[in-house]
């Protein structure tokens, strides 16, 4: 069995507990404008040429293993899960020392789900911490199998109106939270996070409503993510449209507002994740 691998980004210290390693899988069937990671949505490798690199040498013919410079990237490769846990096992001195563990990202890790389920529960053989992040966009069952071998569920809650939802993202928010109130129905330790992107998350109705839903699950907890611009450099790589080039940083006090009606609502809200 073998899965589509982005990369395998170590000494995190984010997205999760402790020193973490993150297994980003390629692949996502949404569809968000504001995508830090555009390279990880496609479900297939591509090849890319990074001209402030390039040579000129003209033997590479985009060749990833040929051009002498390093200018030309795959982004994906297909990996086993023994591949994968030896690569991971290599940090397990940071993961004891620091009570870390292993982060799967993407892309969407539901959408290979039968690798990401056999992976977790390798990981969990050999006693490491487990977490996901999640759009909640995916088969249910899939996603129950995997939360068994889980010891952290990161979810992305971004647009609650369905319309909106469906036609700005493709995603289908009312099977999205669905996924979100069984986890929490098992007892699993489930972390709402909300991307703030200006024009399309952060009006007054989509805030009241995520506040409604988490509270109504009795979760304390929520994660704040403000928009950033790290990944425009990776559109015109990749070239594709990015529709929030001009789009600015959210401002700290837009960002103060919101987390203080979610704590005005009873909700311990961290900014970053």
């Amino acid at each position: 069995m073998k899965a589509l691998i982005l990369n395998i980004q170590r000494y995190s210290l984010h997205d999760g507990t402790g020193i973490r390693t993150i297994v980003f899988f390629k692949g996502c069937p949404l569809k968000c404008p504001w995508c830090s990671n555009p390279e990880a949505i496609s479900f297939e490798p591509q090849i890319v040429k990074m001209q402030s690199k390039c040579i000129h040498c003209k033997h590479c013919s985009l060749d990833v293993i040929e051009c002498p410079s390093g200018a030309i990237t795959e982004f994906g490769k297909y990996m086993t899960v023994e591949e994968v846990v030896a690569e991971v096992q290599k940090d397990m001195v940071f993961y004891r020392t620091s009570k870390g563990g292993v982060t799967l990202s993407g892309g969407e890790v539901l959408s290979q789900s039968a690798f990401a389920s056999k992976l977790l529960k390798n990981l969990k053989t050999l006693g490491i911490n487990t977490a996901i992040e999640t759009s909640g966009q995916g088969n249910t069952k899939a996603l129950i199998e995997l939360a068994s071998y889980l010891d952290l569920i990161l979810f992305d809650l971004k647009i609650m109106d369905k319309e909106k939802s469906k036609l700005l993202l493709g995603a289908n928010i009312e099977l999205i939270k669905n996924n979100f109130k069984l986890l929490v129905k098992m007892n699993k330790k489930v972390i709402p996070r909300v991307p703030l992107i200006p024009g399309y998350t952060t009006d007054d109705e989509n805030i009241k409503e995520i506040i409604n839903f988490v509270k109504s699950l009795n979760l304390s907890e929520i994660h704040l993510l403000p928009f950033h611009q790290y990944g425009s450099n990776k559109y015109k790589l990749l070239k594709v449209d990015y529709k929030l080039s001009d789009v600015s940083a959210f401002s700290t006090e837009s960002i103060e507002k919101i987390a203080s009606k979610m704590r005005y609502n009873g909700l311990n809200v961290i900014i970053g994740g």
